[in-house]
Parts: C-alpha cells; structure tokens; sequence
C-alpha cells in the first residue's frame, strides 16, 4: 500500500513539473510570440497598402484584367511569404532561412510531382496572360473548341461558343496547341466555291461573278475581289470567290449570306447553269431498247 502511494507521489510530482515547465516556456516565449504577432500585422497592413499601390500604378497601362489581378496576388504572396519566414525566425531562433528553404524545397518537390498537372496549368496561365494576343472577347478555335473568349483565370480559360454553352479549358490546351484567333484584326478575307456547267464560257462567266461581288454590300471594296477557277469538279468547273468582310463570326454569315444570294441570282440572270452532280453510263455494246406493247 505505501509502495503505490509513493509511485503516485512520483507520478504527481513528474506531472506538476512539466506542468511548470510548460508554464516557464510560454512565459519565456511571450515576448517572442506577442513581436511574431506584431510583425504578421505589419504584413497585413503593408499588403494592403502594396496592393493598393501596385493597382493604382498597373491601371496607368493597358494591362489586361486578369493579368492585373495575377501581378496583385504576387506582390501580396511575396509580402507574406517575407513576414511570416521572419515571424518564424522570432518564435524558433534556432529555424534559419537556410534550412527554411531547404525544408520547403523537399516539400515542393513533393508537391509538384502530386499536383503537376494544376501547375502545369496555372503556369500555361501565367504565360498565357504576358501574352500580347488572345483578348477577352477574341473568337478563337482551338482543338475543336471555338468560341468568344469571356475570361482568362489562372488555371482555365471560360470560353463562350456560338450555341451559348460555356465551355472551361484547361490553359495547357491553350499554351500547348496552335491557336487560330479569327479576331485578331477587324476585317479578314472570307471565301465561297460556286461550280458552273462545262459548256459555260469561263472568262464570262469569271466577269459576271465578280461584277456581282462588288455589287454586294458591307465587304471591304478596298481590299479588293478575287475570282479564281480552282478546279474541274465531277459535274462543274469550280470557281473560288474571296472577299474582305468583318472578323467576327456574325459577319462572316452575314458577308456569305448576301454574297452567296447576289452570285446566285447574277449567273441565273445570264442563263447560266450551277449543276448539281450529273452521273453518265457508258456500255461498251448498244443497248436494245425494247418498246412496251
């Protein structure tokens, strides 16, 4: 009995010195943490007013939204970065940005191999933005995806299609494949293939089709009107119309609609045929056509 008395005593005795060995160490360790605190609200305050700065000096430019706002998170991301490594330094002395870094060198090497495809993106998204080209509001196509650029994120672009759907790609996609921005300049050259019948005079009618392309109206005259023969179809002698018009994909329509229509009623003014496919048997032997009774 006296035996576990004096084992509890023990027992007792390790715990209430521990217990003030504990208490000793956060006294100890209060001027350290209340000067940590300190520091991390000095970067916060000092974030803010970098921040701040840096808006009013980037909106003075013509830098683009998203690139904006990319430039303010890595000014606020580095101010951080500096107070708390020196709040940690204050609270664990014996931490030094040495083997800060060295530590967090292992672990982003870690990092990288685990998320390396949202790297791979928000680094895409990155160059994406110091590009020049590709704007919010470019039609552009890309792997079988087209559409109106709505926004450029950090990790995704939202791009917009003709149907109205919102479509999200990755910026991998984007920076690792070729890109064809339709609206990069207001006007670009569009084209239409229209086929006449063998028995048609081709300088005729090459005269005839680009009378009537230049009769068509909101095409840039200026830019010019080709009217090439391109090639002998199955049923036709196709002929190759380009023109200049606006960029956007609802000047494309509206340009092909009116110029299709106007080439259209000019040939079928002048008596001359667009065929459709025409299929012509040969026999080797004459064919007995026998009358029915």
């Amino acid at each position: 009995m006296t035996s576990t008395l004096d084992q509890s005593k023990d027992a007792l005795a390790i715990l209430t010195d521990q217990l003030v060995n504990i208490w000793q160490g956060a006294v100890a360790l209060t001027p350290s943490l209340i000067i940590a605190l300190v520091v991390l609200l000095i970067t916060w305050i000092f974030a803010r007013f970098a921040v701040k700065i840096t808006d009013k000096l980037i909106k003075r430019t013509e830098v683009r939204p998203s690139l904006r706002e990319l430039i303010e998170t890595l000014v606020r991301l580095g101010i951080w970065a500096v107070g708390l490594m020196a709040a940690l330094t204050i609270l664990l002395p014996d931490l030094t940005p040495a083997s800060l870094f060295a530590g967090l060198g292992f672990g982003a090497v870690a990092i990288g191999f685990a998320f390396q495809d949202i790297f791979e993106n928000f680094l895409a998204g990155i160059l994406i933005m110091l590009r020049e080209k590709m704007r919010i509001g470019d039609y552009i196509e890309c792997e079988g995806i087209e559409g109106n650029v709505k926004e450029i994120r950090l990790r995704e672009t939202l791009i917009r299609r003709p149907s109205g759907e919102l479509t999200i790609v990755p910026n991998s996609i984007l920076f690792k494949n070729p890109v064809k921005i339709l609206t990069d300049e207001e006007i670009r050259r569009h084209e239409v293939i229209i086929g006449v019948s063998y028995d048609t005079d081709l300088e005729e009618a090459q005269e005839i089709l680009r009378s009537a392309a230049q009769s068509v109206d909101h095409i840039e005259q200026d830019k010019g009107i080709d009217v090439f023969a391109c090639e002998f179809n199955s049923s036709s002698v196709d002929f190759r119309v380009r023109w200049w018009a606006g960029s956007t994909k609802r000047d494309m329509h509206q340009s092909k609609d009116q110029m299709i229509r106007t080439l259209k009623r000019a040939l079928d003014n002048k008596g001359i045929e667009i065929p459709f496919p025409y299929v012509t048997h040969t026999f080797k032997e004459a064919v007995t056509v026998k009358q029915s009774d």
